[in-house]
């Protein structure tokens, strides 16, 4: 039997010095976002899915962010290399555990560039937002992301990507392939041709009303988790068949975190 596992690192105390790229800076309560990270973390487990612990990184305030980290495919874990140096010490102790839950690792290496935020994976389909040389991924990191996945059978295409912090801030994935997109979308691009209709000329694009209703962790095939600041999506999600559960993630939105880059899902 498949074996569902989360990946999570808690809260740096250090974490209202977090970076912030394309919003203004608000204080972050460093308490009700530890409750919150509980409560997600939480929600996680009420779904079936088991919690696998990152070492603690009291120094790095990003460090939260794990999905930025750590780029899962098949059985090859693939430590990223972000686009802001401050943040690679977030690694430490990643290597490690992934190889002890089963995963063959690999790294991208310089001059390349990944945020696993910038990585969306649907059905064998890997997008990966490229900002260049002043993002946090660029086309060389690209093209070592499809070299390595090449042997595993991933077709992985560059997405060329402008004002927002990461691909999956503009959109992601729900259980049927279609493309959740909020109003950041036209950062990315509305026409890519990677998603923007199917092999039937339908549209595979669902547009939703809030920028934070953009971002879903795919609990199972009918279940998924949004960010309880998009209470209209919920409503679109919930019309579209779908359970949706809820978490207040309010402290990491203040930082440009949303419920995808909280956790790595791995499966096992």
């Amino acid at each position: 039997m498949l074996r569902r596992l989360a990946l999570v690192r808690q809260p740096s105390p250090r974490l209202a010095d977090g970076i912030v790229t394309h919003i203004d800076r608000e204080s972050v309560d460093p308490v009700l976002a530890r409750d919150q990270w509980e409560a997600y973390v939480g929600a996680l487990r009420a779904n079936g899915w088991d919690i696998v612990q990152a070492p603690a990184a009291p120094d790095c305030p990003d460090g939260v962010f794990i999905e930025d980290q750590v780029l899962v495919y098949g059985d090859l874990a693939l430590l990223c290399r972000s686009g802001a140096p401050e943040r690679r010490a977030e690694q430490d102790g990643l290597a490690g555990l992934l190889t002890d839950v089963g995963y063959r690792v690999a790294r991208i290496e310089a001059p390349g560039l990944l945020d696993g935020g910038d990585v969306l994976k649907h059905d064998g389909r890997v997008w990966v937002g490229d900002a260049g040389s002043t993002g946090r991924s660029n086309r060389a990191g690209v093209e070592q992301v499809a070299d390595l996945l090449a042997p595993l059978g991933a077709r992985v295409e560059a997405v060329p990507l402008s004002g927002v912090l990461h691909l999956k801030s503009a959109v992601t994935a729900l259980p049927d392939g279609r493309i959740l997109a909020g109003p950041s979308l036209s950062a990315v691009t509305a026409e890519w041709p990677g998603w923007g209709t199917s092999s039937r000329g339908a549209s595979r694009l669902l547009a939703v009303p809030e920028e934070s209703g953009a971002h879903v962790v795919i609990l199972d095939a009918d279940t998924v988790l949004l960010a309880a600041s998009a209470p209209q999506t919920a409503e679109v999600l919930t019309g579209q068949g779908l359970r949706v559960v809820t978490v207040d993630i309010s402290e990491f939105e203040k930082l440009e975190g949303c419920v995808t880059c909280l956790s790595v899902r791995l499966r096992r």
